[in-house]
């Protein structure tokens, strides 16, 4: 553990080296982005609705022999999708996506000997390979967030409406109450490390794969399952430590 645990904060270290051409890694940035960001909208639209409408009959099932007023469902779907679903189911959907495949595009590009070329040719690969990815995922990941939460508040109105659970005027009273604003800070603050963690450990995990096809299956696992279990420690320790 302490020897890859090292190993990753050595690759850190060589990532932010001073690169040559700016422009190069802007487009190289640019087309991370596109992927990343352009590329995941439909999955975490599509896990952010359905998320949204099951807490919403969930909730509105736990409220009905209660005295709680019926326009809570829409104050707890709100708060409940930007304090700790958007940002933790989002970026848990995106390391099984963005994480397995950036894992496999660098340790295909090692195991074919291009990245050793390319370190004869004097270029930094850490800062060349993995630089653009990070500084892609914290920008884009935020923003999918953002429409994450979103997205979770439009499936429990959808919920509330078809399943006639509350009324639209209750649903959306709940929306507009007790809004905090910090919350949507923490949000934010969440889904910075959560993406800088999914990437970075995805690029570490291909970048140092060895042997064959095998092996290169076990580093793209390897990066799903590593940065699941860290985002949800960080998802504990931001907790603790902000609320």
């Amino acid at each position: 553990m302490f020897y890859h645990l090292g190993r990753y904060f050595m690759l850190m270290k060589s990532m932010f080296g001073k690169p040559e051409r700016f422009s190069m890694y802007w487009k190289a940035t640019a087309r991370q982005m596109n992927d990343i960001g352009v590329g995941s909208l439909v999955i975490v639209g599509l896990v952010s609705i359905f998320i949204g409408a099951v807490t919403a009959v969930q909730f509105a099932y736990q409220l009905q022999a209660s005295s709680i007023p019926p326009y809570y469902v829409g104050y707890i779907v709100r708060d409940i999708m930007i304090i700790e679903l958007a940002p933790t189911f989002s970026c848990l959907a995106l390391a099984g996506k963005v994480g397995s495949n950036i894992a496999a595009e660098i340790g295909g590009m090692r195991q074919k000997e291009q990245i050793d070329a390319l370190e004869v040719m004097g270029v930094d690969t850490a800062a060349y390979l993995i630089a653009p990815k990070i500084i892609a995922a914290i920008v884009v990941i935020p923003m999918l967030v953002i429409l994450s939460a979103f997205m979770g508040m439009m499936g429990g109105y959808l919920a509330c409406v078809i399943g006639k659970l509350v009324t639209v005027a209750d649903f959306m009273q709940g929306l507009r109450s007790f809004f905090i604003p910090y919350n949507v800070f923490m949000m934010e603050v969440k889904a910075f490390v959560f993406a800088f963690l999914l990437t970075s450990i995805s690029c570490y995990q291909g970048y140092f794969v060895k042997g064959g096809s095998i092996e290169l299956g076990k580093a793209s696992t390897s990066a799903v399952v590593i940065s699941n279990i860290m985002i949800l420690l960080a998802d504990y320790v931001i907790a603790l430590l902000m609320t």
